[in-house]
C-alpha cells in the first residue's frame, strides 16, 4: 500500500535537546566549557529513565523525566545552581528546531500526504514546542504516549497511529534519529527512515532502518517511493 502518513518523533528528530544547554552557556559562565557534556548526559539519562520506568512499572510523565535527568546531569557536572536548572527546564520547553524542519513539512503535505509527532513528551511540552517552531500548523495530530502511560519503544504506543489515523502500519512511514525508536517502529509494521545526523552506526537491533539520511532536507523526495 502507498505512504499517506509521514509520523515523526520529535526530540533529536524536529528538535535539538543540546539547544537548551546550548542557549544557557553564556560565556564566562560556568556551562560554557560544560554544556556539551550536560546535554549529552541530559539526554542519555532522560532516556533511560523513560526504559527503566516502564521496565519496572513507574510511569512518570516526560517533564518528571526530564527534571529527573537534568539534576542527575547537573550534579554529575557539579553544578548545584536552581536558578540555572529553572532556566534550562525552561528552555527545553521551547527547543529550537533543526533548519530543515519547517520546509520538510510543508513540502511533505503540498504533495497532499498527511504529517503527525509520535513522541515520549508530554501535550504541554509538545504543544509549546511546536508553536515555538511555528509548525504547529504544518501538522495534522500530535500524539503524546501519556494517552497509555508507555513509553517507546513499547508497541502500544506506536499503535496510537492507527487508532488516530485509521491506515495499516505500511502507510506509515516513521521517521525518528533514534536507532532503538526505528527498530520499535520497523516491529511494529511501519516503512522506517532513521535521521542520522551524528553520523553513528547502525544499532544491532532486530528491524533495521529501511532507509537513513543525514537530515530531513531529502525526505520529500521519498514521497513518490513505495
Amino acid at each position: 500500500m502507498p505512504v499517506t502518513l509521514y509520523v515523526f518523533d520529535a526530540y533529536g528528530t524536529l528538535f535539538d535537546v543540546a539547544g537548551a544547554a546550548r542557549a544557557a552557556a553564556e560565556p564566562g559562565s560556568a556551562l560554557a566549557a560544560l554544556w556539551p557534556r550536560l546535554a549529552e548526559d541530559w539526554r542519555r539519562k532522560q532516556l533511560e529513565y523513560t526504559w527503566l520506568r516502564r521496565i519496572m512499572g513507574q510511569h512518570a510523565d516526560f517533564a518528571s523525566v526530564t527534571a529527573d535527568a537534568l539534576d542527575w546531569a547537573m550534579e554529575a557536572a557539579g553544578l548545584p545552581d536552581p536558578t540555572l536548572r529553572a532556566r534550562l527546564l525552561a528552555l527545553y520547553q521551547t527547543l529550537p528546531a533543526y533548519p530543515e524542519v519547517p520546509a520538510t513539512l510543508a513540502a511533505l503535505r503540498a504533495r497532499g500526504l498527511r504529517t503527525a509527532i509520535l513522541s515520549n513528551g508530554t501535550p504541554g511540552m509538545l504543544a509549546a514546542a511546536t508553536a515555538s517552531a511555528g509548525i504547529e500548523g504544518l501538522l495534522d495530530d500530535v500524539l503524546s504516549v501519556e494517552a497509555i502511560g508507555a513509553y517507546k519503544p513499547d508497541p502500544q504506543v506506536y499503535a496510537l497511529v492507527g487508532q488516530r489515523f485509521g491506515v495499516a502500519p505500511d502507510q506509515v512511514r516513521f521517521v525518528s534519529s533514534n536507532g532503538w525508536d526505528v527498530a520499535g517502529a520497523g516491529a511494529f509494521g511501519f516503512r522506517t527512515v532513521w535521521v542520522n545526523r551524528a553520523g553513528q552506526p547502525v544499532d544491532r537491533l532486530p528491524h533495521r532502518p529501511d532507509l537513513a539520511l543525514p537530515d530531513l532536507s531529502t525526505l520529500p523526495d521519498l514521497s513518490g517511493q513505495a
